[in-house]
């Protein structure tokens, strides 16, 4: 993955703008999915949900939002 992700970038930096956007697209969606894997893995250890927004630079409220409920675990939070 961690060559998959400098090509990305690389591609990113690409003098061609459709190029180089949809390289920046495909890393956004990387970067949600590993968000999403570490917020998983944060909440399985009992980290609060005001730590993991801290450590994202983000409210509690947001982070709970794109995060929380149903599509953490597939059941309420």
């Amino acid at each position: 993955m961690n060559g998959e992700l400098v090509a990305l970038v690389t591609q990113a930096a690409d003098d061609d703008p459709l190029r180089a956007l949809a390289a920046a697209a495909e890393l956004r969606r990387q970067a949600d999915r590993l968000a999403a894997v570490q917020v998983r893995r944060a909440r399985v250890r009992g980290i609060s949900w005001e730590r993991i927004a801290m450590a994202l630079g983000v409210s509690k409220q947001a982070v709970h939002k794109k995060f929380g409920g149903k599509r953490l675990f597939g059941s309420q939070d």
